[in-house]
């Protein structure tokens, strides 16, 4: 399928809040900590130095994920992938962890973590494929349906 990745612009911000509170009320809820960081990603991420990026089909934003600043400096932490359902399990999250990565690649950090949970098989088998590995879960995770923490270390 024909996608193209593209950056973060503001008018492009409606479709990260759409596309994830689709997602995550048909996986799971949205926590208190997704409305805040999804009703103003620019804030939360774009103006911290954090990256959001788009799979756009023609015209239409069918994707999306973000690499949010994490306490390390080095780190960037995965968040929020979501895909519209009619475009699921056709390579489009390939596509978006691949510019993540590179990105953080050409960026010199150091590593990617991410939160998930382990009822999302697909998703875990994914990161598996790429590199990231299980590590242990602090205590107060900052979402209350993560049950799983991974990392890739970069070059």
């Amino acid at each position: 399928m024909k996608v193209n990745i593209i950056d973060f612009e503001n008018k492009y911000e409606k479709h990260f809040f759409e596309l994830n509170i689709e997602w995550l009320n048909y996986f799971f809820e949205v926590e208190e900590y997704d409305r805040k960081i999804l009703s103003n990603a620019k804030k939360y991420i774009i103006d911290k130095g954090g990256k959001i990026f788009f799979a756009k089909k023609e015209n239409e934003i069918i994707a999306t994920v973000a690499l949010m600043p994490d306490i390390n400096e080095l780190t960037y932490e995965l968040t929020k992938m979501a895909v519209k359902p009619k475009y699921r399990n056709k390579g489009i999250g390939k596509k978006l962890l691949n510019k993540c990565i590179e990105f953080s690649n050409s960026n010199s950090y150091e590593s990617i973590i991410l939160y998930s949970n382990k009822k999302l098989t697909n998703a875990i088998h994914l990161y598996k494929l790429y590199g990231f590995e299980e590590i242990k879960m602090e205590i107060k995770s900052p979402y209350t349906r993560a049950n799983i923490k991974m990392i890739k270390k970069l070059n």
